[in-house]
């Protein structure tokens, strides 16, 4: 009897030790793998639409695996994945030095994997004829020292320039403070909606209104809702310098940097194992997640992009 119980206890033991050994039930993500589990994501809410589709795809194919996302601003991603509600995360600028040193305290070392070149885009009303801005009246204009539109145009009679952006928390917003304004305010001229649609409804109502959007919302022209952006807004061209010829965000322009603002898109993975964050990290970052990213009207980071010279007689 003695042996038995004895027995007995050496296996429940063995079985516990297994159990933590594995990380307990705080670590149930061991049980997915590349291709089957469930993982959460956050991301970037500017690439809703190109996620969806992405997401759709990946779960299509390895039916096992459920992905559970989230589109939400930039900074709200990234809390989340430094707290660890989510594996991966989706985002326009990779981590900083002081983010992954947070990271690194936790012996957690995140992978960044750049996925596209995006770009950022201003539409305007159709009814608005001021339709090519330099980077120099841009900056000008969000730091509010060119806040009417007769200082652009003096025979404009639109009035106040009202500049909005997706959400004041967003990575269009940070952009543009940090990289285009150099860390300067904003001005009073400008506002933040709640996402990129609203954007495109307030400057569809408003012709004296400025909107700041990810070009992924109005770059699709197979997508029957931006055949309907684009009827109810006309998107800026914007040169360099003043005087100067100018871009519209097209796929070409932003590849070749022409069109002045510009980032990288990346994918950060937290997962320090071979799990379902990793599947779909490589899955986007592979041919079938490129030719989507392709198709959407952003620079894919891996698959090229074929330039055409066209020579008119």
């Amino acid at each position: 009897m003695k042996q038995q119980t004895a027995n007995i206890f050496f296996l429940v033991f063995t079985a516990f030790g297994l159990f933590y050994a594995c990380g307990g039930p705080q670590n149930a993500e061991r049980t997915d793998t590349p291709t089957s589990g469930e993982v959460n994501i956050v991301v970037d809410e500017s690439f809703a639409r190109l996620f969806d589709t992405q997401i759709y795809t990946f779960e299509s194919i390895y039916k096992n695996a459920k992905i559970f996302a989230k589109y939400l601003p930039e900074d709200q991603a990234l809390e989340r994945m430094i707290n660890d509600s989510c594996k991966v995360v989706v985002m326009c600028r990779d981590l900083t030095e002081n983010e992954r040193k947070q990271f690194e305290q936790k012996n957690i070392f995140p992978k960044s994997t750049k996925i596209a070149e995006d770009a950022i885009a201003f539409i305007i009303h159709p009814d608005n004829t001021d339709s090519l801005l330099s980077v120099g009246k841009i900056k000008s204009i969000l730091k509010g020292n060119d806040s009417l539109w007769s200082q652009l145009n003096s025979k404009s009679n639109l009035g106040k320039i009202n500049i909005v952006f997706d959400n004041k928390g967003s990575a269009n917003a940070r952009y543009m403070q940090d990289t285009v304004l150099k860390g300067e305010s904003f001005g009073k001229n400008v506002f933040a909606v709640n996402s990129n649609p609203e954007v495109i409804e307030y400057v569809s109502k408003n012709k004296n209104a400025i909107g700041i959007l990810s070009v992924n919302w109005i770059s699709d022209l197979d997508d029957p809702r931006v055949q309907t952006f684009l009827s109810q807004v006309k998107v800026v061209e914007v040169s360099k310098q003043e005087g100067e010829s100018g871009y519209k965000p097209y796929q070409a322009y932003i590849k070749t940097k022409e069109y002045a603002f510009t980032r990288s898109v990346y994918m950060i993975n937290r997962q320090t194992r071979a799990g379902l964050g990793m599947g779909i990290v490589s899955f986007v970052a592979g041919d079938k997640g490129q030719l989507m990213i392709l198709k959407a009207g952003l620079v894919p980071a891996i698959a090229p992009i074929r330039m055409v010279t066209v020579k008119m007689e």
